[in-house]
């Protein structure tokens, strides 16, 4: 299994740099909401950065919902007046990179309201891919290997479960940086691999059979070592 996730620039003053230059030129063209940006082979070329930086900057604005991007198609300036355009771009660029106690909190926060939903609105096909996920984590724990990403794939397998896109993307956005650092930070001792395993599995039946509140309180107890990290209880 291999996670896919929405990619964050190594370089946070470059892909600020791309939004300015993205923002310049929507602004000195006038371009209108539903206008087509350039290609991101032509954007790399004028503002002489790689490809890939540019399309970090223009996932990046796509997820505030300043650009839409469709396949084959094209990248264009979404359905906002330009005033609203520019002083969101202000705010995105002011926003500081989150320090990892941040995201693990955000990561619980977000994490108790989508196991809910899932539960309520959980298809066969989301528990088969919850349980495929659950069954590699296992495998990896059991044989003492590190598991920390398939870990996350069962989480991200409950967020997508919820039915709801935003949330679903919001844990895209944060799980490469919690994966980064999980291990740096030492936030759950070598014990609480195996913990999870059980931990997992009753989170799995409280959705299975569509039992919100136990769902809820099952990934509460799962969360107990990103508790006590974030708040020291």
């Amino acid at each position: 299994m291999k996670l896919e996730t929405i990619t964050l620039s190594d370089n946070p003053s470059v892909q600020n740099e791309i939004i300015s230059k993205i923002r310049e030129l929507i602004n000195y063209k006038n371009l209108e909401p539903g206008d087509k940006l350039p290609s991101e082979r032509m954007l790399s070329d004028k503002f002489g950065v790689s490809r890939g930086n540019v399309r970090d900057a223009i996932q990046r604005l796509e997820f505030y919902g300043l650009l839409k991007s469709i396949p084959q198609s094209g990248t264009f300036v979404a359905k906002i007046g330009v005033i609203a355009l520019n002083g969101m771009i202000d705010d995105i660029l002011r926003l500081n990179t989150p320090d990892f106690k941040d995201l693990v909190e955000t990561r619980i926060l977000l994490e108790l309201k989508t196991v809910r939903l899932a539960a309520l609105r959980r298809t066969e096909d989301d528990l088969k891919h919850m349980k495929l996920t659950l069954d590699a984590y296992a495998e990896k724990v059991n044989n003492n290997e590190d598991a920390v990403q398939e870990d996350l794939l069962f989480h991200l397998a409950i967020a997508k479960a919820s039915g709801n896109s935003t949330m679903n993307n919001f844990m895209l956005t944060i799980t490469p940086e919690i994966i980064t650092n999980f291990e740096k930070y030492h936030v759950c001792d070598d014990g609480q691999a195996l913990l999870g395993i059980k931990e997992h599995q009753d989170i799995y039946q409280a959705i299975k059979l569509k039992n919100p509140e136990m769902a809820k309180e099952k990934m509460k107890v799962h969360f107990k070592a990103l508790y006590q990290y974030c708040y020291n209880v």
